[in-house]
């Protein structure tokens, strides 16, 4: 992994979700958010988890992120007044952070002393389809359901 290739990443990742968290037009800070998604898909697949960094930009870019830009657009908001910067949303955010680098401080990393194996795309479906077939099952009947719910609740009657 290079370092400079990392910090270009980190910085535009970090960018893209300091914008996403400040801009005050949703649409704007939406769109923000798409480039701290994209950066995140980035540094995974520079970690070579290419599996996850496709996960990534599917879910997230493809799906999350679209869904919250129609979202906004398909929605009519009247103009609100600005209200200021938030600095609780700040202290809060940094609180997290500390949070989270304590936890990571604190865990051990678990020795690779035995070789740790190659997990590949083809491994993971094989897993999917042999150990966990009912839970899978169980995830797309609720998914299945929610899309339902989903459209029921937005159907208008007919008169």
């Amino acid at each position: 992994m290079s370092p400079a290739a990392f910090l270009i990443i980190a910085i535009i990742t970090l960018a893209g979700a300091l914008a996403a968290a400040t801009l005050p037009k949703l649409i704007h800070a939406a769109l923000c958010l798409v480039v701290a998604f994209l950066g995140i898909a980035a540094i995974y697949f520079l970690l070579g988890a290419e599996f996850v960094g496709l996960v990534q930009v599917f879910v997230y870019v493809g799906a999350v992120a679209v869904l919250i830009v129609f979202t906004i657009l398909l929605t009519r908001r009247e103009e609100e007044e600005a209200v200021g910067f938030s600095w609780g949303g700040v202290g809060i955010s940094f609180a997290v952070f500390a949070g989270l680098m304590w936890a990571i401080v604190r865990t051990a990393l678990p020795s690779t002393e035995g070789g740790v194996e190659v997990l590949t795309v083809k491994r993971i479906g094989e897993v999917l389809m042999a150990d966990y077939v009912w839970p899978l099952q169980c995830v797309g009947l609720l998914l299945t359901a929610a899309l339902i719910g989903a459209l029921v609740l937005v159907m208008e009657e007919k008169r």
